[in-house]
C-alpha cells in the first residue's frame, strides 16, 4: 500500500474516531502531496512522497524549536502531536551506528579524506539515507569522520 492509499484509510479512521488532530495532519500532508504532484506534473513516486513527508516533518521540527525558545508550550505541545502523527508514516530510522557505517563506506567509495570533501560525501550519502536518518546527524558524523 503506497503512502496516499494509507493516508486515505487513516483519514477515514480518524473521521470515524473523531480524532481531529490526526485528521488535520493527514489532510495537510495530502494537500502537500497534491501540490507537489501538480508542481511536478506527474504521479508521485514513493521517493517523491517521502521527500514531501520529510519536508513537512522538518518544518514542524524547526517550528517546535522556535516555540520552545519562545516558551510557547501551548503551541509546542500541538506541534509535538503533529510530529508524532507524521513519524508514523516515515520509514524506520537508522541508528547512529548504522549511519556511521554508511558514512565510512561512502567515504571509501568517493575517496574522501579531508574536510574539503564534505560536500562530495554528503551528496553521495543523502540519497542512501533519505527519510531514514536526520540530515543533522549525518552531517555531524561526516564531520567527525573527516577530522
Amino acid at each position: 500500500m503506497n503512502l496516499l492509499e494509507r493516508l486515505n484509510v487513516d483519514m477515514k479512521n480518524a473521521m470515524k474516531n473523531k480524532d481531529k488532530q490526526k485528521l488535520s495532519v493527514i489532510r495537510m500532508v495530502k494537500s502537500s502531496l497534491q501540490n507537489e504532484q501538480i508542481k511536478l506534473g506527474r504521479e508521485l513516486t514513493d521517493d517523491d512522497s517521502l521527500t514531501v513527508l520529510n519536508r513537512e516533518l522538518k518544518q514542524r521540527k524547526d517550528s517546535l524549536h522556535e516555540f520552545e525558545q519562545a516558551n510557547r508550550e501551548d503551541l509546542a505541545s500541538k506541534l509535538r502531536d503533529e510530529i508524532a502523527v507524521l513519524e508514523d508514516y516515515m520509514p524506520e530510522q537508522l541508528s547512529e551506528d548504522e549511519v556511521s557505517e554508511i558514512v565510512k563506506e561512502t567515504m571509501a567509495e568517493v575517496g574522501a579524506s579531508t574536510k574539503a570533501d564534505m560536500g562530495k560525501v554528503m551528496g553521495a550519502i543523502m540519497p542512501k539515507v533519505k527519510g531514514k536518518a536526520d540530515g543533522g546527524l549525518v552531517n555531524r558524523l561526516v564531520q567527525q569522520h573527516l577530522s
